[in-house]
């Protein structure tokens, strides 16, 4: 009788694992958020070196800012490429020491491989928002928190 139970009851155990719906796995895996010049541009060639030394340059002359992009990768498998939402919150201050939030959202395909997605804010709205003290990107399924990346200051 012991025997039986130690033999079935594994068995038993791996049926439920494999016969439960997948679940989405995903995870953030990077996030790049770049000052845009009032071209739209955040580097003046494709250099690396180029791009971070115009990104000090965007940091130390605010006027010639346009907006501020945040490049994602992404990573999620979902059963049958289920749509995913990006999101990207932001916490500011504006002027007159005001604090501000606001939030960027993209409806993605989950597939095999990573996916660089970018969410912008620019125009009039990055002119009113101010400058971003804090973020974090997400990734969800409904109401389902898949991936995570955050700021220091988060």
């Amino acid at each position: 009788m012991r025997r039986l139970l130690i033999v079935s009851l594994p068995a038993l155990l791996l049926a439920a694992v494999i016969s439960a719906p997948a679940a989405t796995t995903g995870r953030v895996l990077k996030v790049l958020p770049h000052f845009l010049d009032l071209k739209g541009r955040h580097a003046l060639s494709p250099s690396l070196y180029d791009r971070d030394a115009y990104q000090a340059q965007l940091r130390q002359y605010p006027k010639q800012r346009s907006g501020i992009r945040f490049d994602v990768l992404w990573k999620a498998q979902a059963a049958g490429g289920a749509t995913l939402k990006l999101r990207v919150e932001l916490h500011g201050i504006a002027k007159g020491a005001v604090p501000r939030q606001k939030t960027l959202e993209s409806e993605v395909k989950s597939g095999r491989l990573s996916h660089w997605t970018s969410l912008t804010l620019g125009g009039d709205d990055y002119k009113d928002f101010g400058d971003v003290t804090a973020w974090r990107a997400t990734l969800w399924e409904g109401d389902l928190l898949v991936g995570e990346q955050k700021s220091f200051l988060w």
